[in-house]
């Protein structure tokens, strides 16, 4: 399994129209291990996803999913896959149990072994004690838990998960992610993720950062991190124009306004910030100094943070059919 590729993307590229969602990303993922795709809403991972699993034909380059080709052998593909989307697909006026029933008969799981397997995928995920009550009935997690259970009935080889936790609470989120950890493990499954969310991306084994359709990192998540290898300092000022100026005449500093504050990478942060209020002929409110995170690390490498990422994604979800209505 170690030695294995489930996925592996070379040059795929899809466009709609004027829109440019995915810009020619190539990246590997290793059977067994879970690889989180991240990035801002609008940047391409959706579209990502859509096109590894069939239902999007790449406009160039090309793909496998557990060794098949997702353009000449789709059925191949669908078979080895689990898919849980964004949005919730599940029928609320059918009970767990009837919907993971229809699922497996659309999969063809012999019927001899679908009652175990119910049983197994339904007690993995914290949910057998619930199998016969209807789905409307369900919080938002328990839904999530249960599409989880239902694409991983067929036994796939890869399980894809567009967003898991989306709209769901800090703490939902955290159990859902913990879930993952330990059904990877229990069902030998290699786990596709894409996520917005920057404690999500610390499950991963290793993560990828998409941004603008483009793949612009990719590695476990502590080694970005330490890739960025200085502190950020955050300050707010009396003239955040003025005082970027003077970042970069007196000290050779790029900095940017991000989320309301001027902000810039430095070493050994804790020890340059005297410097600052000695030497900085700017009146400075506050200051904040954090070791690197992955949203530093997205910073590294795009300019900004991924929060204002999302800010100003917004304008490309129109024109994108495959995500029309939906996050991205």
């Amino acid at each position: 399994m170690a030695t294995e590729l489930a996925v592996l993307a070379q040059g795929l590229r899809k466009n709609y129209k004027e829109v440019e969602a995915v810009r020619g990303v190539s990246f590997q993922v290793r059977a067994g291990e879970t690889f989180g795709f991240l990035g801002p809403n609008g940047a391409g991972k959706s579209t990502t996803i859509a096109m590894l699993c069939t239902i999007s034909r790449p406009t160039g380059g090309s793909a496998q999913v557990a060794g098949f080709d997702v353009v000449r052998e789709q059925a191949q593909v669908r078979r080895h896959i689990g898919l849980v989307f964004q949005d919730t697909t599940l029928d609320d006026y059918l009970t767990a149990t009837e919907n993971l029933s229809f699922h497996a008969e659309l999969y063809g799981v012999p019927r001899e072994q679908v009652r175990q397997r119910l049983h197994q995928v339904l007690d993995m995920v914290g949910l057998w004690d619930r199998r016969d009550s209807l789905v409307r009935t369900f919080s938002g997690g328990m839904k999530r838990r249960l599409e989880i259970a239902r694409g991983l009935l067929h036994s796939p080889r890869v399980l894809f998960l567009d967003e898991p936790t989306v709209g769901l609470d800090p703490q939902t989120r955290s159990h859902i992610c913990g879930y993952i950890t330990e059904l990877k493990r229990r069902e030998k499954v290699t786990i596709f993720l894409t996520t917005h969310y920057m404690d999500e991306a610390e499950y991963c084994d290793r993560i990828a950062i998409i941004d603008n359709g483009v793949l612009v990192a990719s590695d476990t998540p502590e080694a970005l991190k330490g890739s960025v290898g200085q502190d950020r300092v955050e300050l707010h000022t009396k003239d955040d124009p003025a005082t970027i100026t003077a970042l970069k005449e007196h000290f050779g500093i790029e900095a940017k306004m991000s989320e309301g504050a001027v902000a810039f990478f430095v070493a050994a942060g804790e020890e340059f910030v005297p410097r600052l209020f000695a030497e900085l002929e700017v009146g400075i409110s506050s200051v904040r100094v954090a070791r690197p995170t992955l949203d530093d690390v997205f910073m590294n490498y795009t300019g900004r943070t991924i929060r204002d990422a999302e800010a100003t994604g917004s304008e490309k979800l129109r024109g994108n059919p495959w995500i029309r209505g939906r996050r991205h």
